[in-house]
């Protein structure tokens, strides 16, 4: 079974020493947490749900969505999810600091990163003021919808998601999208 790395007492200058090696190295209140390369059916979730997302975030002028390589950095700690929605800023800042606060996390479980999905980064996103955080779960084919305040969510059949701005909600069928996904 693979296991995450995880130690404790890492500084986010610490961790912009890492080496660029194909791991996944992010920083949640002083632990690291190293992932190795995802899986492919990782990668098929994460692409399916995006082609889903990208029109309906353009459509209703949410901003955008981004995947890995885009970062949540703030109060010390540094993640990379899966996806995220975006508000656009009016320029591109200099820093990830400076970025709006997404609307919307997306983590797709594995075997290396379940628990810390459920715990360390759902405080932290919560923390953070993400306005709603889904974790997908391709092994039992189901989305939990985390918000703030309220208790999780995991739709049977249809995800409703209607972000503030947004004139219209985004309709998932859940069954649908895994079947997209991983046949």
């Amino acid at each position: 079974m693979l296991m995450a790395q995880i130690t404790g007492a890492w500084t986010l200058a610490a961790l912009d020493r890492l080496p660029d090696d194909g791991n996944t190295y992010e920083l949640v209140d002083g632990e690291l947490f190293v992932t190795p390369a995802p899986s492919p059916a990782h990668e098929f979730l994460a692409s399916a749900l995006r082609a889903i997302l990208e029109p309906y975030v353009k459509a209703q002028r949410l901003g955008k969505v981004y995947s890995p390589s885009s970062v949540i950095r703030t109060g010390g700690s540094e993640v990379e999810p899966d996806l995220m929605v975006r508000p656009a800023p009016s320029t591109p800042p200099n820093t990830w600091e400076e970025m709006p606060i997404p609307l919307l996390v997306v983590e797709v479980l594995s075997k290396t990163t379940r628990r810390r999905d459920h715990a360390q980064k759902r405080a932290f996103y919560l923390r953070s003021g993400v306005a709603e955080y889904w974790i997908v779960d391709g092994e039992h084919r189901t989305i939990r919808v985390v918000t703030p305040n309220a208790d999780d969510v995991v739709p049977d059949s249809k995800l409703v998601w209607q972000p503030t701005g947004a004139s219209e909600a985004l309709e998932i069928d859940v069954a649908a999208y895994f079947r997209e996904a991983l046949g």
